[in-house]
């Protein structure tokens, strides 16, 4: 399922395509908006998003095998919760 197919499905139930790309965006933006601050966002039965640090690393530059310094960052981490795990397996 890409995004299309969810503001299909969230037509379903709003009525109209333009209501239902607007309550997805919405979403999705705030998700967005609230791990750019760091703060996690926990939806219940299904899962918390959080924002992770990643340690700076020694890598490989695959094409010439040099050794290369990867530097520490924040990247988006997604925990799925127990009804979504149940529900998967």
């Amino acid at each position: 399922m890409n995004k299309t197919d969810l503001i299909n499905e969230v037509a379903k139930v709003l009525g109209t395509k333009k209501d239902a790309q607007k309550a997805v965006d919405c979403v999705f933006s705030t998700i967005k908006e609230a791990l750019s601050r760091k703060e996690p966002v926990t939806i219940i039965g299904f899962g918390t998003f959080k924002v992770a640090k990643r340690k700076a690393r020694i890598g490989r530059n695959p094409r010439t095998g040099e050794e290369i310094k990867i530097g520490e960052k924040n990247v988006p981490k997604f925990v799925a919760g127990k009804a979504l795990k149940e529900a998967v397996s």
